[in-house]
């Protein structure tokens, strides 16, 4: 009787263990998502910049065309 009795203690930690893990992977998950949400906001801003600081540049007589 004590060794089913063990396993099933040992089954049960071993659950509880596990709910703690996917706890904290589930906190770096979200975490990490809104890093990426705010580089991607940031990347989007630089694009825009970028695009603003050469739109004059390319109205310019001369401009390279591309081609």
């Amino acid at each position: 009787m004590f060794w089913p009795m063990t396993a099933v203690a040992l089954a049960f930690c071993g659950i509880a263990v596990l709910g703690v893990l996917a706890a904290r992977v589930f906190t770096e998950v979200r975490r990490l998502s809104r890093q990426v949400a705010e580089a991607s906001r940031r990347i989007e801003r630089a694009a825009e910049d970028v695009e603003r600081a050469a739109t004059p540049l390319a109205a310019r007589p001369g401009a390279p065309d591309g081609g």
